[in-house]
């Protein structure tokens, strides 16, 4: 381990000190019950989601023709080298805590004009696993936002060979439709399969009561000002420059 992957662990572990008494504040405060996943249909801004996946779908497929020139999640997101340390999550960034990628946004309009009508989007982007890659049991840091899946590419196989566990429950991706869960519960995921899974990635904001809502907002603000945000922008950036030079 590097001194800059030490400094991200300690600074981790303070910060999830103090996130952890915030949880719990937002957990009082949640318009929502505090479960594991979430009905879909509970959200409005899933149905033009899932009406529109083929059109995600079509700007992806241009997306993976590069494939090998997309970035591993690690080396953007840093602290995720806990999770994976080879090239088989790779990420194509939109959004990330108040960060646009604006020639990712570019190369992919249908995508960005409806992952910007949702309300709260903070973090948008393509998953992709690779054949055989599994994510380790882990659990996300703040309890301020949700989680949301699109199914883009699927294998077909059962829940046991391509899917993901949030607390005690296991569910599978299907092409055009949503998953809404609460990362803060321990979670995993996998593709023992041997094809790509994909899937748009977004974190939301969680609906809550006032005067929390109010704090809230200023904690995702916050986190995007912070050390681990902008050395993210700092990597995509650099990301950025290599693929304009690759892909013309």
């Amino acid at each position: 381990m590097g001194v800059r992957e030490q400094v991200y662990d300690v600074t981790n572990s303070v910060g999830d000190k103090l996130l952890k008494g915030v949880n719990r504040a937002i957990g009082r405060q949640s318009e929502l019950p505090l479960q594991p996943f979430y009905d879909p249909a509970d959200f409005a801004w899933v149905a033009p989601m899932e009406a529109n996946w083929k059109a995600v779908r079509g700007e992806l497929d241009a997306v993976l023709a590069h494939r090998n020139a997309l970035p591993n999640f690690q080396d953007i997101s840093v602290d995720q080298y806990q999770l994976t340390d080879d090239d088989r999550w790779k990420t194509f960034f939109f959004y990330g805590y108040g960060f646009r990628s604006d020639a990712n946004c570019a190369r992919c309009p249908e995508t960005t004009r409806l992952i910007e009508a949702i309300p709260g989007m903070e973090t948008a982007m393509f998953s992709i696993l690779a054949p055989g890659k599994r994510i380790p049991p882990h659990d996300g840091p703040y309890k301020g936002v949700l989680r949301y899946h699109l199914g883009l590419i699927v294998p077909e196989a059962p829940v046991e060979q391509c899917g993901i566990r949030v607390g005690p429950e296991s569910r599978g991706w299907r092409e055009g439709e949503s998953l809404v869960f609460d990362d803060t519960y321990e979670h995993e995921a996998w593709n023992e399969t041997d094809a790509t899974r994909v899937v748009l990635f977004l974190d939301v904001v969680r609906p809550l009561r006032q005067p929390m809502r109010s704090i809230n907002a200023a904690m995702i603000k916050a986190i995007g000002y912070s050390p681990f945000i902008q050395d993210a922008k700092r990597r995509h950036q650099e990301w950025e420059a290599r693929f304009e030079r690759e892909t013309g």
